[in-house]
Formats: structure tokens, sequence, C-alpha cells
């Protein structure tokens, strides 16, 4: 099986549409080097497989002033001594209706004209509305908060309990995550944040499992965020295992071992000096080649597998020859039974 398995790869190479014909071998000492870069993070994983990657904007830690934009609905609650009736048709408006909506960039109230408050911060919607009242009606008192915000949210989807989290300037990655009750195992490698319909550069792994508030980016209203679930990437452990079967990476990466004891580990069939990693997609691999002494005497972190990863353990050189035997045992049997009786006729 280890003759068979090269064969197979330059067999594909020939089958792709470009060729590549000289696919690159290598050993541990390459396979630890490029495991340091994937303990650096998703960036670093996603550069070594050739995966340009944005700089954050340079505001995307810094709070901003928050503001009433279109659509926005207010709670907007008045009090006022001796106008019971003013109150109630407050009231009436915020339960029946859901509150007051901003169109056109104007919030329509009674007794007075739409006032522009598009722009303005609440507590200076408060203050601009509340003086537009006292030029008509003295002692009057506002009190404001939103209601909903259609625009100014952040939209989550995937793995996630809450699909929609209100932003105000201040609320950062970390709490809109808490906000929306990710699962503890979900994908976090493969996750993302989306501003302006691109990807940004923050790592949710490093943020949530390693506590790096260098990924605690302020989020914007209209930012998108997906969370993935633990099934979205994983590595295949193939070849003389004893459950060959795909191994989920919840986290990104998975040191080799562990991959190894999630397929049930090696029989006595397959051959441990040749423990192959196929990275890369099979036009053009990169071929690393490890024996078992590698992976029993070296860290976990330093044998690292990543998503698309393919773990293939080769046969013994005896297994196969079992194997020669074991098809053409029925064959010599059947032909030796049918030899006795011959002879038994001649005799």
């Amino acid at each position: 099986m280890k003759f068979f398995f090269p064969l197979f790869l330059a067999f594909i190479c020939v089958a792709c549409q470009r060729p590549c014909h000289d696919y690159a071998i290598m050993g541990p000492d390459e396979f630890v080097i490029d495991s340091y870069t994937i303990r650096q993070g998703k960036f670093s994983i996603l550069q070594m497989e050739g995966v340009e990657v944005d700089d954050l904007p340079e505001d995307a830690m810094y709070e901003y002033k928050d503001t009433i934009a279109e659509d926005d609905i207010l709670n907007i609650a008045l009090y006022h001594p001796k106008r019971k009736d003013l109150m109630e048709a407050f009231e009436f408006i915020n339960k029946s209706v859901g509150g007051f909506r901003v169109t056109n960039g104007m919030v329509d109230l009674p007794d007075i004209p739409p006032v522009e408050v598009a722009g303005l911060a609440l507590e200076e919607a408060r203050s601009l509305l509340q003086n537009e009242f006292r030029q008509q009606i003295s002692d009057v008192e506002l009190f404001i908060t939103y209601e909903n915000r259609l625009t100014r949210k952040v939209e989550l989807i995937g793995m996630v309990v809450h699909a929609n989290v209100p932003v105000d300037g201040k609320i950062r990655l970390y709490d809109v995550l808490a906000n929306a009750h990710i699962p503890p195992d979900a994908n976090l490698f493969l996750s993302y944040v989306v501003r302006d319909g691109r990807p940004l550069a923050v790592d949710l792994y490093k943020l949530i499992n390693e506590g790096d508030m260098c990924q605690n980016i302020v989020m914007r209203g209209g930012d998108k965020i997906f969370i993935a679930n633990k099934q979205d990437s994983s590595v295949m452990v193939m070849g003389e295992v004893n459950t060959p079967r795909p191994v989920h990476l919840p986290y990104g990466f998975m040191s080799i071992r562990e991959a190894l004891v999630y397929a049930g580990g090696i029989p006595f069939t397959g051959d441990k000096h040749h423990i192959q990693v196929i990275r890369g997609n099979l036009q053009c691999p990169k071929l690393y080649v490890l024996a078992w002494e590698h992976i029993i005497h070296l860290p976990n972190d330093s044998l690292l597998l990543i998503p698309g990863d393919t773990v293939y353990v080769t046969a013994t050189p005896i297994t196969e020859w079992n194997r020669f035997i074991s098809q053409l045992l029925p064959s010599a049997q059947a032909f030796q039974t049918g030899n006795a009786v011959y002879r038994n006729v001649i005799d």
C-alpha cells in the first residue's frame, strides 16, 4: 500500500486540469515548522493556505457616537402634572403601535409638528422634543429609549439563539456573542464577522478561548456574524486505522495524535513508519511523511492538522502479502479438493 499511495497521488495530479508533476514531499521537520505557524492562529493558517486577509480598519477598536437612524422605533413617555389625556395618548401609541417610528428622519408626536431627530443621540433628541413641547405646554417632561432598531443592530446566523443584537456605539464583539448565546462547541475557526460585505480580520477563537481583547472590536449597525457548526471543518483519517472517518476540528486545528485516537488507532496491519499527511488540494498537494516515533515523542502542539488535511496510514508489506494469500486461498483449496477427488478416482 505504501507504494500504491504515491502512484495514486501521481494519477490524481495527471488527471487534473492543471497537473502538478512534482508535489512536495516533506519530513517531520517541515511539519513541525508549519505547526508553529498554525499555533499563531486563524489568519496565520489562512495565509499559509494562500488566502489574503485584510487588516482591521483603523477605527475598529474605537467607540463612536450612537445616533438615531431611519426606521428606529422610539419609546417616548411624557409626564405632565395636569395633562393626563396627553400622557395617555403617548402610552397608547407605545403599547398599541409599538412606539414612534423615525420616518424621513423625523418623528411625529401628538400636539406638535414633526421634529427631525435622525443623527441625534437619544439625550439630544429628548432635549429637542421637550423644548418643542414646552413652547406650547409648560412643565412637560419627556423620556426616550429605543424600542427597536431595524438598522442599527448586528445580525447573527448559524449556531446562535438570538439572531439580532442592537448596538449603541459601545457594545463590543464579546458582549454581542454573549447576548447571542453561542454554544460551547461552536466552530470558532470557521466563524467570521462581515462589515460592508467583507470579512474582518477577527479571530473569534482567540477572543473567546484565549481572552485576546485585541479581537474585541466595537460593533456597528449592519455588521453580520456567522457562527459555524463544529462539523463544518474536519480532517480525514484513512488507510490502516481501526475506524477510517472524518474528525471534526471545532478549533481549527488538532494534533495528529488526537486524530489517530479518534480513528481508533493504528492496528498491527499499519506501517507506523509511513504515516502521511496530505495538505492542500489534490491538484498540487503538500505531502508530509511521518513515523510513529515522531508522533509519540514530539509535543502535541508540534504536530498539528488543519481543516482539509488527510491522514493516510499505509499498510505493512506483510499485510499486502497476507491479503494476496487470503484472496488466493479459496481457489487453492478448491483446486486441492478437486485434485484429491481426482486421485481417489484414479486409485
